[in-house]
């Protein structure tokens, strides 16, 4: 059996992920590991309350951890506090790390070379799978997901619940799981979770990001690369 964390963003791929993951008796997942912004207490990229992470995992029994971070950490800052979570989880057993990813090579090549570092190994349930497809299943499993940050030209669908009729009405250059940042989601019911995590549409604001000094100088593959805006829904619990 192998010993795992599942590096979970709260998002509708992460949900997936586990759903494969939780059918393989081979797979003990023993956290949910999560990055946070420390300054506004939230999911990083995705901007969801911390509050609803911890109904998350509360709803689907998976103990949490949390690994604090500061707002855009550069790389170096990053590897940092990931290289020393890592050697913890090591020094408990764990053996590998499950992530969401579909098909960003860098990002994946980037996690297999920290990993072996760690002495510890990557698994990607969803890896290189049709986009299409996986929506289809997801919404087709009962999943509903909702979507919590978009980049700045898509405005209007901030805040939406995703549906066949949603996805239908992307634009031909988006991705339909948002893959390369288009998106980001928190996932709310579906056959991972015990019960339905309940929240509420709050205020929608616009975030404008500086481009980092050195392009290469962010931790997030999907972060801006240049100076980016981004619109996020407040979700607020109920």
């Amino acid at each position: 059996m192998k010993t795992c964390i599942f590096n979970w963003s709260g998002g509708k791929d992460s949900a997936l992920a586990l759903y494969y993951c939780l059918q393989n008796p081979d797979l003990d997942i023993k956290y949910l590991v999560t990055t946070i912004n420390d300054a506004a207490d939230r999911i990083s990229m995705h901007g969801v309350r911390t509050e609803l992470l911890i109904k998350q995992a509360d709803s689907i029994r998976i103990p949490l951890y949390q690994v604090r971070l500061p707002e855009m950490p550069g790389m170096k800052e990053y590897d940092d506090v990931m290289r020393k979570t890592m050697q913890h989880f090591r020094s408990e057993g764990i053996t590998h790390a499950i992530f969401g990813d579909i098909f960003l090579q860098d990002l994946k090549d980037y996690r297999d070379a920290r990993l072996v570092e760690a002495g510890m190994t990557g698994i990607y349930p969803l890896w290189q799978r049709n986009t299409q497809e996986l929506i289809d299943e997801f919404l087709e499993l009962g999943f509903g997901t909702v979507i919590a940050c978009t980049q700045e030209r898509l405005e209007r669908i901030v805040g939406k619940e995703i549906s066949q009729e949603l996805i239908q009405s992307l634009p031909d250059d988006v991705d339909v799981c948002g893959e390369n940042g288009e998106f980001h989601t928190f996932a709310f019911e579906g056959p991972i979770f015990k019960n339905k995590i309940d929240y509420q549409i709050g205020e929608k604001v616009f975030k404008e990001y500086a481009a980092p000094k050195d392009a290469n100088d962010t931790c997030f593959s999907s972060g801006p690369k240049k100076p980016a805006g981004f619109w996020y829904c407040d979700l607020l619990p109920k």
